[in-house]
């Protein structure tokens, strides 16, 4: 009897401390969550913990600040090659440097418009390649802070600097990235690599990379002195570094020959980054010389970067034509209904760079055919205005005039129809940015066909399930 009541004591006393713990917590429970919703200086009374968690790590979106530009050249040819710098280095906003083999005296004082200068011939006695490749450490010792990307090119490449930014934006600066691409030649890729970034092109390196070659670049290039360009010893470095080339194929080499516009006007769908060896093709558009062009695409460039040379293909079913447009650059009519996946192979009006490759291209190429009913007539950018009311820019405009005729009878089979009377080509888009990656490109509907021996297309986006053709 007398163990009964001490086993009920022990309970008692167990369940009275129970009791007082839970009033304990329900007070610190009550003092934790019981907050005024609206009371605009509510306190919330919890522990010190680790609020990390909660807070916004992401970084600000990269902008041209970020990103630094170390560009090779000569002296001797630098005046030849300054206008294609100028047309796009955004003076006191880009960032960079012009490396050139010697000290450019007959070129001072040097102006404003042009990337602050450096010599690279400080290394007497090494190759000329070697001191080229040392560019990215000469870089990347003169400009280290705040940087996200360094892009190396040469003196004669032009850039467009928001596609530029929207390519890099895709990828963590803080990993370790090589982007770039590959020649145009089959023989050029042969000869160097086809996972070489070539500098011509422009590639971006991120800036944990370009930190580890430009520490490391003495060993690289003593190691790889034998190779005979500098983009084929950097590529060799940073092979080294378990890194490999992830292409983009906005940056063009350009290594071909000739007349460009066939390749130009059947862009792939990425936005258009670099265009180099301009001075080694044809001007542009026609009538036109180098710099007159390079300044003429800049027009439509800064209206509207993200659809330069973007492709859209369009029909008028009453009269057989498709229409392929180039945005800022041509549009092309054919008398027949030619599916887009001809139309998307660009017409090999160029040639290759070096004899002996074959095939030539890196791409499919559609042939100059004489059949009329396959050789477009070819309308080239005129001029760009900005519509709307209000002090709000709506709609774009750009017009592409016929600059030279055809030359060849219609194609009248089938019941198709001459173009031979239409002079000009109105194009309207909308101002919002056209966004390439993972989407399709824009649709467009044929809104005038006769007036005044013009025709005017709207781009639009494509509906849910619509088909081009």
């Amino acid at each position: 009897m007398l163990t009964q009541i001490h086993k009920l004591s022990r309970t008692r006393r167990v369940c009275k401390s129970m009791v007082i713990i839970s009033l304990f917590l329900s007070i610190i429970l009550i003092l934790i969550f019981s907050i005024n919703p609206c009371s605009q200086t509510t306190q919330i009374l919890i522990p010190n913990f680790n609020l990390n968690y909660f807070k916004n790590t992401q970084t600000t979106p990269t902008n041209i600040s970020h990103v630094v530009f170390g560009i090779t050249g000569t002296v001797k040819t630098w005046h030849t090659k300054k206008h294609y710098i100028e047309s796009w280095w955004r003076p006191n906003v880009t960032r960079g440097f012009l490396f050139l083999d010697e000290t450019p005296i007959e070129h001072l004082p040097w102006p404003p418009t042009s990337p602050p200068v450096r010599v690279s011939g400080d290394h007497k006695g090494t190759p000329y390649t070697i001191r080229m490749a040392r560019v990215i450490q000469g870089t990347f010792k003169a400009e280290n802070k705040n940087v996200r990307w360094y892009v190396m090119t040469d003196d004669d490449t032009i850039f467009f600097l928001e596609n530029l930014l929207n390519v890099l934006k895709k990828y963590d600066h803080e990993g370790y990235y090589y982007i770039g691409t590959n020649s145009e030649s089959i023989l050029s890729n042969t000869w160097f690599s086809f996972d070489m970034g070539f500098g011509g092109a422009g590639f971006a390196l991120s800036y944990p990379l370009a930190e580890a070659l430009a520490k490391n670049l003495d060993v690289c290039l003593n190691k790889y002195q034998y190779l005979h360009t500098s983009d084929h010893i950097l590529r060799s470095c940073i092979a080294d570094f378990g890194v490999s080339l992830t292409q983009e194929k906005g940056f063009h080499q350009i290594d071909l020959r000739g007349d460009i516009s066939g390749l130009l006007s059947a862009h792939p769908q990425t936005p258009l980054v670099s265009l180099h060896h301009l001075d080694a093709v044809e001007p542009l558009f026609p009538a036109t010389d180098r710099q007159q062009s390079l300044n003429h695409l800049m027009t439509s460039a800064k209206t509207d970067q993200s659809r330069l040379l973007q492709q859209s293909i369009c029909y008028h079913h009453p009269k057989n034509w498709t229409f392929s447009l180039s945005w800022g650059y041509s549009v092309h009519i054919y008398e027949k209904t030619l599916p887009s996946c001809f139309l998307q192979l660009p017409l090999q009006t160029f040639e290759e760079w070096e004899k002996g490759g074959w095939p030539a291209f890196m791409v499919n190429t559609r042939g100059l055919s004489q059949d009329p009913c396959e050789i477009p007539h070819v309308f080239y950018f005129y001029s760009v205005e900005e519509s709307g009311g209000g002090g709000w820019r709506r709609e774009v405009v750009t017009t592409y005039v016929r600059r030279l005729p055809r030359r060849l009878l219609p194609c009248l089979v089938n019941g198709n129809h001459s173009a031979d009377y239409v002079d000009k080509i109105l194009v309207i888009s909308p101002v919002k940015r056209l966004v390439t990656e993972g989407s399709r490109r824009e649709c467009c509907d044929i809104i005038q066909v006769e007036k005044e021996n013009s025709t005017t297309i709207k781009l639009r986006p494509c509906m849910k399930y619509e088909m081009t053709w």
